[in-house]
């Protein structure tokens, strides 16, 4: 269904080592901690692509940003797959939470690595026109 004048956000985030997207490992422990071995002491990138349409007009754009884990040993990564925090995320962590505690190092967007990429969203619905709260009147 079409609506007049309507602003379409939609985003999504991967989690990429090695060439390869880590997906969600959903309720298998054993994919949870297959993603945590592959990260632990090394650098990931997360990207998130967003894109905004308004109209005949879509705008769009990927936040590429570096995450760094610290060396994890089984007792942490059995410790994180108890919590079931990172079951429905891209990656198998989710940085907000628990897994905090394992990066030593984020280069570029943390709203990115939690979800959205807020600063590269408010210019992309600037570019389509969408009044934001500091827009001229």
């Amino acid at each position: 269904m079409r609506v007049p004048g309507a602003v379409v956000l939609a985003a999504d985030t991967s989690v990429v080592v090695d060439e390869d997207i880590l997906g969600k490992p959903g309720a298998s422990v054993e994919e949870g901690a297959r993603m945590l071995r592959r990260l632990s002491g090394r650098v990931h990138q997360v990207m998130t692509g967003v894109a905004v349409a308004h109209g005949e007009v879509t705008h769009a754009a990927v936040v590429t940003t570096d995450v760094r884990f610290k060396p994890l040993s089984e007792a942490e990564i059995a410790w994180y797959l108890s919590t079931r925090e990172g079951h429905d995320k891209a990656g198998g962590y989710a940085v907000q939470g628990h897994a905090g505690a394992f990066i030593t190092a984020l280069s570029g967007s943390s709203s990115s690595v939690i979800g959205l990429p807020l600063a590269e969203t408010a210019a992309l619905l600037e570019r389509v026109g969408y009044p934001l709260p500091w827009s001229p009147g």
